[in-house]
């Protein structure tokens, strides 16, 4: 039915539109005939596929039959295997659950045997062990042995000692105590025992019975007994050399003595360590002589502490430092003062503040601290914590665990807490650290302060380029060196201490004196005494006063140059030889703990930039003055000059004539402009740096271009086609002797000009083709807009 009704649904599908109009309702007989046939071809459709239905009718019959066949064979099979399931397969499943059980229970059975047996061992070893204790302690008094017996039973689990099993088998009449109670008996008795030895031995100073008892405290379990006694031992000869060093020498004032003596100490005591700690760990485990450093650290808080105290009251710290603080400055101060006028009297040559005496000068310099004095507690100061820094990396690398000290040594190095929060490392703070700090800073100023008030200037110099020079270059103030070597010895003392809290107190102070005092009075000097200024407008200012000038520009530049070096140098450059045989220590050697050695580093390139910022600042203050004082007011008369009763638009056969009578008319542009230029420059040249010499180029050019530009656009119209090509030779010629000697960059200051000429001489082909945007291959980088292009085209007369 199902099949039937999806045949009359497919054959609705196949009737022709309008073929469901009702013959019945059919008004003609052309509907008539439409109709019959339309019915027609849908009962053959149905007829053909009724036949196909019928023929198929035995091949489904067929299939059907099979699937009956399979049906029947597969109903036996499953007869079979619910059959094999419930025979053979559940007798076999219940074997294999019975044999299983068997073997658990004998497993089972054969531990509890291994386990008796384990406990009847144990119980047999401890009591060999309570009567080799016993036996050894009496008549024989075999120490090792009983303590070996002993650290036998120390093996054996504490639920065997304390069991009922062994409280009944172990006793015996000779022992009849428990074995617990025996054993703890006999370790308290030996503990007492070897402590009374140690302490004897240590008395007779006899070595080799103090190590044969030091060995057996371990053994017995009484490891803390045993490093005490160790660490009360070695302490007291640690404090018996201390006060020895410290008593030998009447001259305590002399040299480094306190230094020395705090440096016996703590070789003394590393000493101790390194070559004790094989022994203590071998016998007492790793990391076990940390005990042991903890006890000497007391000691040598207390001998430490004794050498601080007495270092600092024999030198007079505290007065020194209240002197030191009260200093004045009185020459830097004054010198910082608005001018005044000169009081009656010669002044002073060498002050940098008018109407300071030289007797006002020599006060400042003779007031108050002594600066030898200060320079050797500075020297003493660093050594000291010099030596501290050295001990504590030795007792941290000591002091570290086992895991990290076996690594190759990228985790950082940590300072162990009974180092940080020692009485000795407060007391370093206080009396080194702080003191040393508040000198530093004095020192350095006070140097800078004497520096200038010593300063002098490098003797014959002139700017006449005929005559020699009375100084070899570089051309600088006596103080730029005087300080620069006062920085570099600051800052190796400073890192020399490797105290973190050192360097970043003074480097800071550095760059901070640096950036006021010594730039300061450059500044001062500049402004106040050199500054080059004409008499008369239009004339160059007085000879010695653009010398001074240049002196004092080549000061900042040197000065920079030498921070830079100074820094670099304990950086580790990478311009440093590699094949130094004696390469500076890395910061990281110097500064192991956690991040010091970053902080250091940060600090110096710190010092560095500021210094460089403030000083390229003034420089450039400095370039600018020499530009618009100097160079300008001559660059205006030399182009001048150079372009004098220069035609670009001669008849040609004037041209031609004056050509045959002056060969070297086509280069006197070049010529004139050279002469001139050496003439301002070469002076100049001799006296600054190479880098401010180059910086001043850089600046001239720049003004010489613009005003070479302005003179070009200026002959607008008065130029002929020959004319034009004269001038692009000009052009190229000077701008080739302006920049002589300098960068090859300068030439871009000339771009603007060389293209204005080179515009104006290209061929009208050409010409078109740039307008067009056709030429884009020749490399050329222009910097004319379009605009500027057409204007340049337009200086030619007659062109456009």
């Amino acid at each position: 039915m199902k099949m039937t009704t999806q045949f009359m649904a497919h054959d609705d599908h196949l009737e022709a539109p309008g073929s469901h109009q009702d013959i019945f309702s059919a008004t003609s007989v052309a509907e008539i005939k439409a109709t019959l046939a339309n019915l027609n071809r849908r009962e053959a459709l149905v007829t053909g596929r009724l036949n196909s239905l019928v023929a198929s009718q035995k091949d489904l019959s067929r299939e059907l039959g099979r699937l009956d066949l399979l049906r029947a064979q597969l109903g036996t099979q499953v007869v079979n295997t619910r059959a094999i399931s419930n025979g053979m397969l559940s007798d076999a499943a219940g074997t294999a659950h019975r044999i299983s059980g068997a073997v658990k229970r004998l497993d089972q059975e054969q531990a509890n045997v291994k386990a008796t047996l384990d406990v009847v061992e144990q119980v047999a070893e401890l009591k060999a062990c309570v009567l080799g204790v016993h036996g050894s302690m009496g008549a024989p008094q075999d120490w090792e042995t009983a303590a070996g017996y002993l650290n036998r039973a120390s093996t054996i689990p504490a639920d065997v000692i304390d069991g009922t099993f062994a409280e009944e088998i172990v006793p015996t009449a000779e022992v009849p105590d428990p074995p617990r109670v025996t054993l703890d008996h006999a370790a308290e008795s030996l503990c007492a025992l070897f402590l009374r030895e140690f302490e004897k031995a240590t008395k007779d100073a006899d070595g080799a019975r103090v190590t044969r008892f030091f060995k057996l405290f371990p053994l017995i379990g009484r490891s803390d007994v045993g490093l005490d006694a160790y660490g009360r031992y070695v302490c007291h000869g640690v404090a018996a050399r201390a006060r020895t060093n410290l008593n030998t020498s009447s001259a305590r004032k002399e040299g480094y003595f306190y230094a020395n003596t705090l440096t016996k100490l703590f070789e003394h005591i590393a000493q101790i360590v390194d070559g004790h700690l094989p022994l203590v760990e071998r016998h007492y485990g790793p990391g076990m002589m940390v005990k042991v450093i903890e006890r000497l650290q007391i000691e040598a808080d207390v001998q430490g502490g004794i050498v601080l105290d007495t270092w600092s009251e024999d030198r007079v710290i505290d007065r020194k430092l209240t002197d030191i603080k009260s200093y004045a400055f009185s020459f830097l101060v004054q010198s910082f003062l608005p001018a005044q006028k000169p009081a009656a009297g010669t002044p002073r040559s060498m002050s940098p503040a008018k109407g300071v005496s030289a007797a006002a000068a020599r006060n400042s310099e003779d007031e108050g601290v002594n600066m030898k004095e200060v320079d050797a507690l500075l020297g003493e100061t660093a050594v000291m914590l010099g030596r501290w820094a050295l001990y504590t990396r030795f007792l941290a690398s000591k002091s570290m665990p086992p895991e990290i000290s076996s690594s190759n040594g990228i985790t950082p190095m940590t300072m162990p807490p009974y180092l940080a929060t020692s009485m000795l490392q407060k007391k370093v703070s206080n009396l080194l650290i702080e003191p040393f700090n508040t000198m530093s800073t004095f020192y350095f100023r006070r140097s800078v302060e004497k520096a200038f008030q010593l300063d002098e200037s490098p003797s014959d110099l002139t700017l006449n380029p005929t005559k020699p020079l009375g100084a070899s270059p570089p051309f600088v103030t006596s103080a730029v060196d005087d300080v620069m070597y006062i920085v570099a010895q600051v800052v190796q003392r400073t890192l020399a201490t490797s105290q973190r809290a050192v360097v970043t107190n003074v480097i800071p102070t550095l760059a901070r004196v640096l950036g006021s005092d010594f730039i300061g009075m450059i500044q001062r000097k500049m402004r106040d005494e050199s500054y080059p200024k004409a008499a008369i407008a239009g004339s160059l200012p007085p000879e010695d006063k653009i010398i001074a000038f240049l002196v004092l520009c080549n000061n900042l530049d040197i000065a920079t140059d030498y921070i830079h070096r100074i820094v670099s140098q304990h950086l580790g450059s990478s311009q440093q030889n590699p094949h130094d045989q004696n390469p500076p220590t890395s910061l990281a050697d110097t500064f192991p703990f956690n991040h010091d050695a970053q902080v250091v580093s940060n600090s110096l390139s710190a010092m560095e930039s500021s210094f460089a910022a403030k000083s390229s600042d003034l420089l450039s203050d400095g370039i600018q003055v020499l530009f618009h004082q100097v160079m300008k007011p001559r660059m205006r008369h030399i182009l001048s000059e150079t372009f004098r009763d220069i035609d670009y638009a001669p008849d040609p056969s004037d041209t031609a004539e004056d050509s045959k009578d002056d060969p070297t008319d086509g280069d006197v542009v070049k010529a004139r402009f050279e002469r001139g230029w050496l003439a301002l420059t070469k002076p100049l040249k001799r006296i600054l740096t190479p880098s401010n010499f180059e910086r001043l180029l850089t600046e001239s050019t720049r003004y010489l271009s613009k005003a070479l530009e302005n003179r070009i656009w200026g002959l607008y119209g008065k130029i002929s086609e020959f004319g034009a090509v004269r001038l692009e030779r000009d052009v190229g010629g000077l701008v080739q002797a302006a920049v002589a000697g300098g960068r090859y960059g300068l030439r871009d200051a000339f771009a603007r000009c060389v293209q204005v000429t080179l515009v104006l001489n290209l061929e009208a082909e050409e010409w078109e083709e740039l307008v067009a945007g056709e030429v884009g291959d020749d490399g050329m980088s222009w910097v004319l807009d379009e605009g500027e292009r057409r204007r340049a085209r337009g200086l030619l007369g007659g062109r456009g």
